[in-house]
C-alpha cells in the first residue's frame, strides 16, 4: 500500500533520514531510539515533509509531491504523538467534526463508538478533560471516521496509563487483522512485532535492521537495538 525508496530528508540545514527505503507490507513497524528518525519518516508519509530526494508511492501513485490533505484524501490517516485533539469541544463534536459531510457518517461515529466504549460514555465531556489514553482513544477514532485504506501512528501508547494500552494494542491488531494497512512507530517492541508483517529499525537516521515481523523476532531487534 506505501512504499517509500532512498528517502533523504530533515529541517532546515540538518539531513535527519539518510537514504531510508520502507517495505511495501500491509503492517510496518518502525524501531529506533529517540532520535532515530522515526517521526520524521511518518512526517514525510503524510506529506507535512517534502523529502530532498527519493519517492514516496501510495496505492500505485507517486504521491512525493502531494499536500497532506490530498492524501487523506487518496485513504491516509494519521494519528501524531500526544493525544491530540481540540480540546474545548466535547468527545461527540471531536467525531462529528470528520462525519459531517460523509454519507455514512452516523454510522461511522456509532462504529468507532462501539470500537471504543469509554468514548461513549464520556461523549458530552470535553476532550480536555479526558485521560491521556482516552484522548488517545479520540484521535484513533477521529481519524478511522475518515475511513482511510492506511493507518499511520506515532507512538499510540506513549504516556498512557497500562490498562487503555492494553486496548490500543489489541485495536490496532484488530484492525490488521480486519485488512487496514498500518505504519506504526512504537516503542513497546513486542507489540510492535505481534503486529507487523515488516519491521524496521532505525539508528542515527540509517537502516540498521529490517525483517519479518512475529514474536520470535523481539529479542533479537532488542539485541540490536541495545548496541
Amino acid at each position: 500500500m506505501l512504499e517509500m525508496n532512498d528517502i533523504q530528508a530533515g529541517y532546515g540545514r540538518t539531513l535527519v533520514l539518510h537514504g531510508v527505503t520502507l517495505p511495501s507490507e500491509k503492517v510496518v513497524a518502525v524501531l529506533g531510539h529517540n532520535g532515530a528518525g522515526k517521526s520524521t519518516l511518518l512526517r514525510v508519509a503524510i506529506g507535512l515533509i517534502k523529502p530532498r530526494s527519493g519517492q514516496v508511492i501510495f496505492d500505485g501513485e507517486d504521491v512525493t509531491s502531494l499536500a497532506p490533505n490530498k492524501r487523506v484524501a487518496r485513504g491516509m490517516g494519521y494519528v501524531p504523538q500526544g493525544q491530540q485533539s481540540f480540546g474545548q469541544l466535547t468527545t461527540m463534536e471531536n467525531l462529528q467534526l470528520v462525519a459531517d459531510g460523509r454519507k455514512r457518517g452516523k454510522a461511522l461515529i456509532e462504529q468507532q463508538l462501539s470500537r471504543f466504549p469509554a468514548l461513549e460514555k464520556f461523549a458530552t465531556r470535553k476532550a480536555g478533560l479526558l485521560s491521556g489514553g482516552q484522548r488517545q482513544q479520540l484521535a484513533i477514532a477521529r481519524a478511522l471516521i475518515a475511513e482511510p485504506k492506511l493507518l499511520i501512528l506515532d507512538e499510540p501508547t506513549e504516556g498512557i496509563q497500562p490498562t487503555i494500552v492494553a486496548e490500543i494494542e489489541q485495536t490496532i491488531i484488530e484492525l490488521a487483522r480486519e485488512g487496514l494497512s498500518v505504519l506504526l512507530v512504537e516503542q513497546h517492541i513486542g507489540f510492535a512485532l505481534e503486529a507487523a508483517d515488516k519491521y524496521l529499525v532505525l539508528a542515527s537516521g540509517f537502516v540498521s535492521q529490517t525483517g519479518e515481523g512475529g514474536a520470535t523476532a523481539a529479542e533479537g531487534v532488542r539485541a540490536a537495538m541495545a548496541i
